[in-house]
């Protein structure tokens, strides 16, 4: 009887790069930052000019972070792992386009601006904040699932998420900004829930992933 060669399954994997991961947390860590800047600057600060700079970085920074928790959670589920990112990363880059388009506006403001017109890219912060809180639901879900980060982390994660499909659910029927449906998810997510998570994000990624 002829012998039947066994075939050991190789993990072709491309191995994480120590050195992203570092960058990624330094990156985590200043899109808490520039998010909590942004509430400052938005908020109490009223400065169009200071909100759309912050929501630039924000956007571009939490790139880096993403890719980052990624590599991690697809070890639970590479298949939600995936769509959380691409979701992750479509409301980024929606943040970063929106926040650019708000800078063009305050350094040159067109002639005949229309002041309630919703952004093109990110209508009343579909991406920014719907999508973005569609990832991160995602992402907490399988952090809990994999136990490679802090249970708190998760759980901060799941509050930051609610928050943010509430405030873009807000945006998008209430308008009026100074309504308390509007303005008590942004105070509390952007000054609290959010800067913490992406700074504690940030601290966690410096850590060596368990297998």
């Amino acid at each position: 009887m002829a012998a039947r060669a066994i075939i050991t399954p190789v993990n072709t994997a491309p191995q994480a790069s120590p050195a992203f991961a570092q960058m990624a947390s330094l990156a985590a860590m200043l899109t808490g930052i520039s998010g909590f800047l942004y509430a400052v600057a938005f908020i109490v600060l009223r400065n169009p000019l200071l909100s759309a700079v912050f929501l630039t970085l924000f956007g571009l920074l939490s790139t880096a972070a993403l890719v980052a928790v990624y590599r991690r959670i697809q070890q639970t589920d590479a298949d939600f792992a995936l769509w959380a990112m691409i979701l992750g990363l479509v409301g980024a880059l929606g943040a970063a386009i929106h926040g650019g388009y708000d800078l063009a506006n305050a350094l040159n403001p067109p002639a005949a601006a229309v002041p309630d017109l919703p952004s093109a890219i990110d209508p009343r912060g579909l991406l920014t904040f719907g999508v973005a809180g569609i990832a991160l639901l995602v992402i907490a879900w399988l952090m809990g699932r994999g136990r490679q980060f802090p249970r708190g982390l998760v759980y901060l994660g799941y509050a930051c998420a609610v928050l943010l499909i509430l405030l873009y659910l807000g945006r998008l029927i209430v308008l009026n900004a100074a309504s308390p449906v509007i303005l008590v998810p942004a105070i509390v997510n952007g000054f609290l829930i959010q800067p913490a998570w992406y700074v504690w994000l940030g601290l966690a990624l410096r850590r060596r992933p368990t297998t």
